[in-house]
């Protein structure tokens, strides 16, 4: 019986898919902060708007559910 999360070429290819999924996120989050009319960082961060943040962080879920989904399926 083998544990295959041990395995080198596993775990190597699992932190390549985090980082590729990571990369992805992030660049996602750039693209919809560009296209935004304003600054989301410094209205969530400096004006505390909490209903934006609120919006932002169901964004950035459903951006890494979708990251997921591509790299695991």
């Amino acid at each position: 019986m083998e544990i295959e999360w041990i395995k080198p070429a596993a775990f190597i290819g699992s932190i390549v898919y985090a980082l590729v999924g990571v990369l992805v996120f992030w660049i996602s989050f750039i693209i919809i902060d560009k296209i935004t009319p304003y600054n989301l960082w410094e209205e969530i961060v400096e004006k505390q708007n909490r209903a934006l943040g609120m919006v932002v962080a169901a964004m950035c879920l459903g951006i890494s559910i979708i990251v997921a989904a591509a790299i695991h399926g």
